[in-house]
Order: C-alpha cells, then structure tokens, then sequence
C-alpha cells in the first residue's frame, strides 16, 4: 500500500527530474541555436575582441641628387595611440600623459573619451617621449611603428625637394608633384590582443613589396651647395628680401643647382611661413629687365636686321617716343649693338627694335619660351606674361625690348640664355634623371629633349661675345 508520504516523495523526484529535463532541453536549444544558427556572428563578435585590423602605408621612395646623396629619406618612428575603453582612471592618465607628451592635460583628457575604440596621442613622437610614456606603463597605450619623412642636408634645395606631411603625402615642391611614384603602398596589418590586453603583431603582407619608388635628380649637391651660398651672400650684401639661384648644363637643359633665398628647413616646415616654401624660380613672374637686351640683340642678328658692329644713335641720355621719353642711365653718342648691350643702353635697344620689327621681336622672343611655360617637373609652374604683338604701340614694342611690360620667371630666362650657349638650340629643362625601385632597378629614364631650334648655330656664334655681358 502507497502511503500518502512516498507519493508525495515521487511527486517530488518527478517534479526535480522535469525541471532538469526542461533545463537540459533548453541548454541544448540553446547551445544548437548559437552554434548552428548564430556561430559566425559570434566568431566576427569574438574575433573584434581580439583582433585589429590597420591600414599601413609602405616606405616613401627617397629623393636623391646626381651622386646619390639623398636629400629625402623615410626612417622609422614610434607613434603612440590608446585605447580609452581599457584606461581606468582617465583624469590620472590624462595628467601623466600630458606632462610626458608637453601636451595640455585637457586636450588629453577630452581624447581620452571612452566612447572612443582608439585615438592618436602623438604622431612620429620623439624618442625622449616615447622612452618616458613607456615608463609609466600605463594599460591602454599603445607603440606602433610607422615612418618619417627626414632631409639630412636641412636647407639644401628645400623649395625644389619640398616637404610631406605625416602622413606621408606629398604637400609641397617634388614631394608633391612625384607622390604618386614616390609614396608606398598601403597594406593591410592585423593586430591581435590576448585576454590581458596586450597586442602584438599579427598577419602583415610584407612591407618591402609596399616600398614606394626613388626619385634620382639632375641636381648636384655640391654645385647646390655653392649656388646657395653665393646667392645667400649676395642678398646680404645688396640688403634685399629674397633671391633666386638656378645653374644649368645648356646643352642638355640638365638643372646642376636651383636655389631660393630666404632658406628654410623642410624638417621644420611648420616653422616658417608658406612664402618661404615656393619654389619661386618656377612659380614667380618679374620683369627681367636689362636681361631682355640680349635677347633682343640675338633676334636682330638672326634676322639680319643687323650685325654685332652695326652702330646705332644714342641721343646723348634721351629719346622720345610720341608723349614718352626713354632715358639711359648715363647718356651715349654712337654705339655698336655689341656696346648696347655691354652699357646696358635702353636706347640702343629701342633703336634696335625699331628696326627689327614688333612681329619679329614678339616671334623671336616667344620661340625662346617667353609667354608659355617650360614643362619643367614642378609644380605651380607660371607661363609669365608676353601680350600680341596685334596690341603693342611703338612704346611697347621699345619697352619689351629692353624688359619692361613683359614678364618671365627664372627657369625660362635661364632656358632662354642657355639657348644661345648651345648653338641656338633651346632645350626642355630637365630636373630628373631617373626613377629606380627599392633595389635599385631602373624603372623610368629622363633623357635630354630639344624643343625648337630658336636661332641658327651662326648667330648663336656670333652672339657669343655680343649679347651676353
């Protein structure tokens, strides 16, 4: 006979073996839901844990000189990053890596925000400050490895080279115009965290196959070297507030030497003002002055409208044109266009240009490159300024020849002269010789390239000892 107390016994082993049933029933639900149904999300969700992936830019190129030397390089820093979510005291954090990075506690503070996964703190840091942030060991900092741009020769050619910025872009003169070829390439980096949170390297493609191109100028280091301080000499000694410097081989257009003063130093771009970072013997255009005569001379001659010995009038100082008058600075009786060039005699050279012919003048001048612009590897280059001969008066046709009312840069009144050095023959000017890969493998080559023929071998001859002075 069942008693009421082994009912009620087996009542309740039943009721604990239902619940264990129906626990076990949903564990395995539960356990089949997650695996089969939801195992990949949880795989991404777990794998976020543990894992970061990075986008990592390649080794920018180096920019060398003819030799070799460099004047550009990429070397290794340390950047450093935290991770506000795993920093627990944020206002001590915030007061230590402040002190150490020479940072305001605030601006750290407020990077510090936990709703941040991860922030920079300082880019590129010094070794000093990575050295003391290290030390405090502080959980949620991170070191990461990355490069910086660097010009060992300080202000060696620092407009032409130009600078890039942290990122490794390009931002100014060759830096900027070969980023393409110089910038390495972006691969993808991914870094693992284990259970106390502390990374280490991960997957990573190689680096090397992300290293950017070098770039091989016609520059010589030390003809730069000299070119900067005679031209830093001279803007001294003439009290002026800048100068251009450009030295070039005329046979081949190759550039030896480019040069501005005030210098600065790409190292410390931030420093100095965004004047001093123009290349201004490209991208600046002036009034070339008494330049213009030799020029001028050298239509004449090629043209026969005279010859080195022809004699011109002077008028004594002064010579009027209409209600304009031109004057010389000392006046002169009878010269020879060889003597209007060597005394710079503005009227000589109006007389010359009279007899020359606006539409000769304006064809001549423009066959040596004035008015348009060179095609020289850097950027912002100007196209200066020379208007129709259609428009000229006879006061503009004597003022052009002599310099005024026109205006060219640097790079063409060097290409321009070096046309008649090299027996007439105006040539493209060439900055680049080469652009090499990482083992130094020739990838592109610059060769000389001719533009036209301005004036004939002979009166480039002839102009030699007369329209230079």
């Amino acid at each position: 006979m069942t008693t009421p107390v082994n009912t009620r016994i087996r009542l309740r082993v039943g009721i604990v073996g239902a619940l264990f049933i129906l626990a076990l029933a949903t564990i395995t639900i539960q356990a089949v839901r997650l695996h089969v149904f939801k195992g990949a999300w949880l795989s991404a969700r777990a794998a976020k844990e543990y894992e970061r992936d990075m986008v990592v830019q390649g080794k920018r190129g180096a920019i060398t000189d003819r030799k070799g030397s460099p004047l550009a390089v990429s070397i290794d820093s340390i950047s450093i990053g935290a991770h506000p979510r795993r920093i627990e005291n944020r206002q001590e954090a915030a007061r230590q890596l402040a002190k150490a990075l020479s940072q305001p506690q605030k601006r750290i503070y407020e990077r510090l925000n936990p709703k941040r996964n991860f922030v920079w703190l300082k880019r590129q840091a010094i070794p000093k400050q990575v050295e003391t942030v290290r030390a405090l060991k502080c959980t949620g900092v991170e070191f990461i490895t990355e490069h910086s741009r660097f010009y060992p020769n300080k202000t060696l050619a620092a407009q032409l080279v130009g600078f890039s910025g942290i990122d490794s872009h390009g931002l100014e003169g060759l830096e900027f115009y070969f980023d393409g070829d110089l910038k390495g390439r972006e691969a993808e980096m991914t870094l693992f965290r284990d259970a106390l949170g502390r990374h280490f390297d991960g997957t990573r493609a190689s680096e090397r196959l992300h290293e950017g191109n070098n770039v091989v100028l016609t520059i010589d280091g030390t003809i730069q070297h000299i070119a900067q301080k005679a031209l830093e000499a001279s803007v001294t000694e003439y009290q002026a507030k800048s100068g251009m410097a450009i030295v070039m081989a005329p046979s081949t257009g190759e550039i030896l030497a480019m040069a501005n003063y005030p210098f600065f130093n790409p190292n410390r771009y931030g420093d100095y003002g965004r004047s001093n970072w123009r290349n201004r013997t490209v991208t600046d255009s002036f009034e070339p002055g008494s330049t213009m005569k030799m020029f001028s001379a050298a239509a004449a001659i090629d043209s026969g409208a005279c010859a080195p010995e022809t004699i011109f009038y002077c008028e004594n100082g002064k010579y009027r044109i209409g209600r304009n008058t031109i004057h010389d600075t000392k006046p002169h009786g009878w010269l020879s266009l060889r003597q209007i060039v060597k005394y710079s005699s503005n009227i000589g050279s109006v007389k010359v240009s009279e007899r020359l012919g606006s539409e000769h003048l304006y064809n001549y001048l423009y066959a040596f490159g004035f008015g348009q612009r060179t095609g020289i590897a850097c950027p912002g280059e100007t196209a200066g300024s020379l208007s129709p001969f259609k428009s000229w008066t006879a006061i503009d046709t004597g003022a052009i020849s002599f310099g005024q009312g026109i205006s060219v840069s640097a790079i063409q009144l060097i290409s321009a002269a070096s046309a008649i050095g090299n027996g007439g023959m105006l040539m493209k000017p060439m900055l680049i010789q080469r652009i090499t890969d990482r083992n130094g493998q020739v990838i592109k080559t610059y060769t000389p390239e001719a533009v036209r023929q301005v004036i004939s071998s002979h009166s480039a001859a002839r102009c030699g000892g007369s329209c230079v002075k």
